[in-house]
């Protein structure tokens, strides 16, 4: 893309140009520069409006997920008018309206092993907006391979962090975490919750190192992590090198190309064994002929303020082990959470501890409300 200002873009942009540090140069390598936004969620929101505004002349928006109304607490790049749509899309309507100088690659599929090169080459900057580890990971090993640096972000609650990986002498992901978390042990926003603002703060400071990769101003994060405290507004920086034993960046490398993310991470999905799960309608049947059927709530408190089954007992998860004598082992049990996946792991406690009549709600309190009681609040 050409680096020539018209000059409508002159007016737009004329506070950039009032910088020294900017400019008409760097305001032309801004409009010639291309930054790949995986994730078009909390991160992705904040780090799209700002990149587009700064007249960014490319932007890639990657992102599989179709708008729920759960998201519109944080991801401000959508509107209510948007729930029930695709992400992607969204995200490129908004963009267009901001700023019509802007080109738009929009890419309406789930980043994976088998597209991200083609998808990453040729972008100067990717910022990583993802939400899980397994594309964390793919993130990192593609952009590594390709020598392209990423603007990493994540939050959780009330937390964020943020750095700048894959730069030519920085570390990368892997450099500070080498092996993911066992699965489970982190719990999804769905599970913990997070705090609206604070995907914004963290995807501004992603878009603001994005800008200064594209401009060559300041001093990225590249080398550092920036921790980030919400309840107290506490910034705090940790120094971090390139591991020369990482596997992709360091030394030796091992990692040549892409793997399969899903398993390196532990979250390849087993298809539930049918014994294991009940849904929500034969669940409602059998509570209307049998008064025995204990149902186990295995969410947080907060979770079961919202809403709950009638004549469910609450006992969360990181509290069953150590309750399970609270019940016996020859009842009719069926385990119950939001979605049916941390169910599931709780049929296994239980049957690893010798309970035989137990089952998993299919689908969660989401699926009771949708098919049993319309009248439950969703979350």
């Amino acid at each position: 893309m050409s680096s020539e200002l018209s000059q409508h873009e002159v007016t737009r942009y004329s506070r950039h140009l009032l910088l020294p540090e900017v400019g008409l140069e760097g305001q032309g390598r801004l409009r010639s520069g291309s930054v790949l936004v995986v994730g078009a969620g909390g991160l992705g929101s904040p780090a799209l409006l700002y990149l587009a505004a700064a007249g960014v002349g490319t932007l890639g928006i990657v992102d599989s997920d179709t708008l729920d109304e759960t998201n519109l607490q944080r991801q401000v790049v959508h509107g209510t008018s948007a729930v029930g749509t695709s992400k992607a899309a969204s995200a490129a309507a908004r963009v267009r309206d901001l700023n019509p100088h802007v080109a738009l690659r929009v890419l309406e599929t789930r980043l994976t092993a088998d597209n991200a090169l083609d998808i990453c080459r040729g972008f100067d900057v990717v910022v990583d907006g993802s939400d899980n580890f397994p594309t964390r990971y793919l993130v990192n090993d593609a952009c590594v391979l390709l020598g392209i640096p990423y603007v990493y972000g994540a939050i959780f609650r009330f937390d964020g962090q943020a750095s700048v990986f894959g730069g030519p002498t920085g570390p990368c992901y892997r450099c500070l975490f080498r092996e993911p978390p066992p699965p489970g042990l982190v719990p999804s926003c769905d599970e913990a919750g997070v705090l609206g603002v604070l995907p914004g703060i963290i995807g501004s400071i992603q878009a603001l190192e994005a800008i200064k990769l594209l401009l060559g101003i300041g001093t990225t994060l590249e080398g550092r992590l920036v921790l980030f405290n919400a309840l107290n507004l506490e910034f705090r920086e940790l120094a971090i090198r390139r591991d020369p034993t990482c596997p992709i960046c360091g030394t030796v490398p091992t990692i040549r190309e892409l793997i399969d993310y899903e398993a390196f991470c532990g979250h390849v999905d087993k298809e539930p064994k049918a014994e294991n799960e009940i849904t929500a309608a034969e669940l409602a049947r059998e509570l209307g002929t049998n008064g025995e059927v204990v149902l186990l709530d295995v969410r947080e408190p907060l979770e079961w303020d919202i809403c709950h089954i009638p004549e469910s007992r609450l006992i969360p998860m990181g509290t069953l082990p150590q309750r399970l004598g609270e019940f016996d082992p020859q009842s009719e049990i069926v385990t119950i959470c939001h979605h049916g996946r941390r169910s599931l792991r709780a049929v296994d406690i239980l049957r690893d501890a010798g309970f035989q009549h137990v089952r998993s709600l299919k689908g969660g309190v989401a699926a009771w409300a949708d098919v049993v009681d319309p009248a439950m609040p969703r979350y």
